[in-house]
């Protein structure tokens, strides 16, 4: 590995510091949850956790918290992500790659609108507005 100069270490630092203020509840309306078990892990799911990462962050999205846990028993749908957004039913996508998880930001995050094609599970239908 080859070695960091003082101002990429600060650089470095600085990027580690605004990825972890997005896993701090303060001011936080919105959640994401990512799956990663053993299985969600060998599924890809950290590709998707730095996907998410990287557009909630290009895109200035501050009021979203990003967590991980273990596995979430859909092992059949890996990577699994559950979201959680003021307003709108609490979903688990799956299959999330990277691709997916863009998508998610702009479509269900910042649009307001479910990625229809990746729900594993939601609300039953009579509930959902």
């Amino acid at each position: 590995m080859a070695k960091m100069t003082l101002e990429e270490l600060r650089n470095l630092r600085e990027s580690k510091k605004k990825e972890m203020t997005q896993r701090d509840d303060e001011g936080k309306s919105a959640q994401i949850i990512i799956g990663m078990g053993t299985c969600g892990i060998a599924a890809g799911a950290k590709d998707a956790f730095d996907a998410f990462l990287d557009e909630l962050n290009s895109h200035n999205v501050t009021d979203t918290k990003i967590t991980q846990t273990g596995c979430m028993g859909l092992c059949f749908s890996e990577p699994t992500v559950e979201v959680d957004v003021p307003g709108m039913p609490r979903v688990i996508y799956g299959n999330v790659d990277d691709k997916v998880a863009r998508r998610i930001v702009k479509e269900h995050i910042i649009g307001k609108a479910l990625v229809s094609d990746h729900i594993f599970d939601k609300p039953a239908a009579d509930i959902i507005k």
